[in-house]
């Protein structure tokens, strides 16, 4: 009868157990200036985090410091090319393939004397103190060392996504007066044509050795390596910057318009980086860092100076040849990851779906019994991780991660542990996917480049999904009331409201924008400078912060592109076969949608004069033929208006029956009701977003 009582009462006892670890608490209520709102802060620090390196206010300091403390230590990894080639395809299409080598190193040591030569060779080169310098390449080697020769300099880089169109280049450059522009042969090329709008860069640095013909009569072009010669034959000594100085200008993707350039402090990057550091449970020297993310966003740029600061390694790759199976890899040669076997890495959702996806192709081509397992052994971990006994433990778990995900985990290198997305949300499915698979905890951040990535991080022991952390030790949160959308504090169960990040992580403002730095930031009477973000969160009972909305139409795709709905939908609604639009944009999706109000007159003209039947004008909206017609229009017409490939619709669903006041999608002046149309559409837009 005891061995009943005993077998009834131990499962019970366990479960409450485990209960009572997942309501850990992991922010806390705190009293700040500044308006009435709702704000917690990290549990384990009372203050805001400044630095957690005695002496080291700067990034140039926690720099030199960590080349002195590990100076024989490998710091800065490049792979050798071997050999490339182009594969042409069938139907004509060709593809560069590359075969990349093993790992070639830089130790601490002479990284420094790396970065000591070119920032001596920059005064050479004539760069005068106060000139901006900017930096328009693909993350590498010699990104990281031209961005710590500046910091030795006191100046202020320009950070550009090698990526970013003609008209915005040409305005970061402009705006901030670069004088020195240091890219790669591949970017020197595009800015050839754009020589005659770039009127104040006076010095151009070169990355690779061969120097693009066009352009050694267009500015004055040195090679990197020259620059460094220059510097080792005529050293200069450091000048030093302090924690105020701004030490990047870093141009954002841009939610409207023209991109705005950010300004980040020394202090304020290190205040994020020391954060991290402490949510990383036992990140140090042993640690292998595989960069391959645009050094010109805050994500990948505090991430590379963390393991710096903690003595790691880092060994550059690119989102192209990360694994064997990446676009630019040869087949039967060895991607990034596998090289290099990293221990940590930053990720976008886009890239960890990509993966994901992958995987799941694989794994369904292969079909029978090696689908199954793969099928039993995923249920079994997802029902263990979503809280069962009755999944995947102990024995169990070694099992599965020997027979099914070893495969698996030796796609990223096989010894990953820890992996921090940002940039966007992570779906939970995604994030359930890698954590079984690969292992590896995620760690989801949530922050802006406004407040250098810092904000909130999920700690490892955090297994939920759908949030994104209690506030980083460096930050406050603060949620405030916004009545127009329903979002108060006093909401209950959980507060809701404007989010609101206030620390030594939150910038300047934007350079060159007053206007737009007071609408955006404000400091409280206790001297705390807070950033207003316009997303809508709410907060759980320990602490950790969820994102629910966005208060203006405007949303971050899955690669991290701005998109301002409306801005896109005045411009389309000039295509003739549009009598109303709405444009519908997914965080969780790399491309927008759009529901489409089809002019009835238009279109019937157009399918007269194509001899296309129908019977109705419901019927003929629904034709393979006519979608494809206004679709091509909408390409047209954004062409035109000069949209960016993502900020057009890729499928689009005709509407037959006009929005009036009457049905409540749209205004009496006519305005649509976003949230309407949305709710009352919402299967047909699943189902643009499934096809």
């Amino acid at each position: 009868m005891n061995g009943y009582i005993v077998g009834a009462i131990v499962p019970i006892v366990l479960v409450l157990l485990r209960n009572s670890r997942r309501v850990k608490k992991r922010g806390v209520l705190v009293d700040v200036g500044g308006e009435p709102g709702y704000t917690i802060r990290n549990i384990r620090f009372p203050f805001p985090l400044e630095t957690a390196w005695e002496g080291v206010s700067t990034l140039a300091e926690l720099f030199e410091q960590s080349c002195k403390q590990n100076s024989n230590k490998s710091l800065l990894g490049t792979r050798k090319l071997i050999s490339s080639e182009v594969e042409v395809t069938e139907d004509g299409r060709s593809f560069e393939k590359l075969h990349y080598g093993e790992y070639v190193w830089l130790t601490y040591a002479e990284t420094f004397a790396a970065v000591c030569y070119f920032a001596s060779g920059l005064v050479q080169l004539g760069h005068k103190k106060g000139e901006r310098v900017a930096i328009f390449a693909d993350t590498r080697e010699e990104w990281f060392i031209a961005l710590q020769a500046c910091f030795t300099r006191n100046v202020t880089v320009v950070t550009i996504y090698a990526s970013l169109g003609e008209e915005a280049l040409c305005h970061s450059l402009n705006e901030t007066d670069v004088t020195t522009l240091i890219c790669g042969a591949k970017e020197l090329k595009k800015l050839v044509n754009l020589s005659g709008q770039l009127d104040k860069i006076k010095h151009v640095i070169c990355m690779d050795d061969e120097i693009p013909t066009a352009a050694s009569g267009r500015w004055a072009v040195t090679s990197f390596a020259d620059v460094q010669r220059t510097g080792y034959e005529n050293p200069v000594d450091a000048d030093l910057p302090i924690a105020a100085d701004v030490a990047v200008i870093m141009y954002t993707s841009g939610s409207t318009g023209l991109p705005k350039g950010v300004m980040l402090t020394h202090g304020n990057i290190l205040a994020t980086v020391a954060a991290v550091k402490t949510i990383i449970p036992g990140i140090g020297s042993k640690d292998v860092y595989l960069a391959y993310l645009p050094l010109a966003h805050i994500l990948e740029l505090a991430a590379e100076h963390l393991i710096v600061a903690v003595g790691g390694i880092l060994g550059y790759g690119s989102p192209l040849t990360l694994t064997d199976t990446s676009s630019k890899i040869k087949p039967g040669t060895k991607g990034d990851a596998s090289v290099l076997a990293p221990t940590l890495m930053a990720a976008v959702p886009a890239i960890l779906d990509r993966l994901r996806d992958g995987i799941r192709k694989k794994v369904d081509a292969k079909g029978g019994l090696s689908k199954k397992l793969f099928d039993l052994a995923y249920s079994r971990r997802l029902s263990a991780i979503n809280g069962s006994w009755f999944g995947a433990w102990g024995l169990e778990k070694y099992l599965w991660d020997l027979l099914i995900f070893k495969k698996v985990r030796a796609i990223l290198g096989g010894r990953l542990r820890f992996l921090l997305s940002g940039g966007a949300p992570l779906s939970p499915d995604t994030q359930r996917f890698i954590n079984i698979c690969f292992g590896t905890p995620i760690g989801q951040g949530y922050g802006l480049t406004e407040t250098c990535a810092g904000g909130t991080f999920s700690e490892v022991d955090d297994t939920s999904v759908g949030r994104v952390g209690a506030p980083l030790p460096c930050s406050f949160i603060k949620l405030v009331d916004w009545p127009e959308g329903g979002y108060l504090t006093s909401n209950s169960p959980m507060p809701r409201g404007e989010i609101l990040i206030g620390g030594p992580n939150v910038t300047l403002g934007y350079f060159k924008n007053e206007e737009k730095t007071k609408e955006s930031y404000r400091v409280d009477e206790r001297g705390v400078r807070w950033f207003c973000t316009g997303d809508i969160g709410q907060f759980h009972s320990d602490g950790c912060l969820e994102i629910i909305d966005r208060k203006k139409d405007i949303v971050k795709l899955q690669h991290g592109e701005y998109v301002s709905l409306g801005k896109v939908e005045t411009a389309l609604s000039i295509s003739p076969y549009v009598d109303n639009i709405m444009l519908h944009a997914d965080p969780f999706h790399s491309f927008c949608v759009a529901l489409v109000v089809a002019s009835q007159q238009m279109v019937e003209d157009w399918a007269s004069k194509q001899g296309i039947t129908f019977t109705d004008f419901a019927d003929l909206c629904e034709k393979e033929e006519t979608i494809k017609e206004v679709h091509s229009s909408l390409a047209q017409t954004a062409k035109k208006s000069r949209l960016e490939k993502f900020e057009i619709p890729a499928k689009i669903k005709l509407i037959s029956s006009p929005w009036t006041p009457e049905s409540g999608l749209v205004t009496a002046a006519l305005k649509i009701k976003r949230e309407a149309i949305r709710r009352a559409f919402s299967e047909d837009l699943a189902k643009l977003y499934a096809s």
